[in-house]
């Protein structure tokens, strides 16, 4: 039997086996058929959030912002570029500050943008403020495993 790692489907949310001897990039949820990694972030609710940090094998790189913040609004590209060129290493997702604060203060968000990777349901890093794509790319590139 193949080695493998458990990947939370972006939109049905339900947890899929992905064998390590095929590529990751072409897997599909074996509920819904959608394709596991689109090359993009996924906007998660609380909910979502906690089922994506804590069954997923793979880091989950979350970034919190909201819509009204021009930092955020620089770092949205960059977080998307770093998203098509890292998946399947990786899970981007982005968390609204202004629709979860509860999420964010459990989390101790004090200014956005602040990025986290999260590996197993916990925080292992993080970063306050605007990244360039180099910073966060090799930033993501230490936690990745797979």
């Amino acid at each position: 039997m193949s080695k493998s790692f458990h990947v939370v489907c972006p939109r049905c949310d339900a947890v899929n086996r992905v064998p390590q001897d095929r590529p990751a990039s072409q897997a599909v949820c074996g509920s819904c058929k959608a394709r596991l990694f689109e090359g993009h972030s996924i906007e998660l609710n609380g909910q979502r959030f906690q089922r994506h940090a804590e069954r997923s094998d793979i880091p989950v790189i979350a970034d919190f912002w909201a819509p009204w913040c021009g930092p955020c609004r620089a770092m949205a590209p960059i977080f998307e570029r770093a998203a098509k060129e890292l998946e399947p290493k990786a899970r981007f997702v982005k968390v609204n500050v202004d629709n979860e604060p509860e999420l964010a203060g459990r989390l101790g968000v004090q200014g956005i943008p602040t990025l986290f990777v999260i590996k197993s349901g916990s925080v292992v890093a993080r970063q306050a403020g605007l990244a360039n794509l180099s910073t966060l790319q090799n930033w993501v590139r230490r936690f990745s495993t797979v």
